[in-house]
């Protein structure tokens, strides 16, 4: 039983590692796209991190306008278990012309997924279901807590609204 139990552990473990690790932007030379099944995990973390998760993308006008927002929370709170994710909504297409060189020009630090999934009559609403499936859109979590905002945020309104999941 105890051997079943760690191989079982071992093996979710090693896949869920393997697909966190192969959709994170380490090198913006490369960036996979995830399907939903693929980005799931990275909206479900049951751990004592404080996750700010934004949908975006670089035809978005408002959307480009806030991430300084969230690239600032990300600096000013990354020694405090708080990661920003930003899930970029591009056009597959569109990664190598437009995704790519928007983060090497606006030197984006924060983790940098793109997203593509043809099924976004099921997603929207899994994700949330005050979603129209507008952008900017921003999810907030941690184990205790879950909200869903479908706005632009200024740094003063994202780092409010932080403060209390981390209070």
């Amino acid at each position: 039983m105890f051997r079943s139990t760690f191989l079982l552990v071992a093996l979710f473990t090693t896949l869920f590692s393997s697909v966190i690790t192969k959709a994170q932007v380490t090198n913006t030379s490369n960036i996979t796209t995830l399907n939903y099944e693929e980005l799931k995990p990275f909206l479900h973390q049951n751990n004592d991190t404080t996750y700010v998760v934004n949908f975006w993308a670089t035809w978005c006008l408002p959307c480009v306008k806030e991430l300084p927002a969230f690239e600032k929370i990300q600096q000013a709170y990354k020694n405090k278990k708080v990661e920003v994710v930003l899930v970029n909504l591009d056009f597959a297409k569109q990664v190598e012309t437009n995704l790519i060189p928007f983060i090497k020009k606006k030197k984006l630090q924060s983790k940098v997924l793109h997203f593509e999934d043809a099924n976004e009559q099921f997603w929207i609403r899994d994700i949330s279901e005050k979603w129209s499936g507008a952008i900017p859109a921003t999810l907030i979590y941690n184990k205790q807590k879950r909200k869903f905002y479908e706005r632009t945020f200024s740094y003063e309104e994202l780092q409010n609204e932080l403060q209390t999941f981390l209070n």
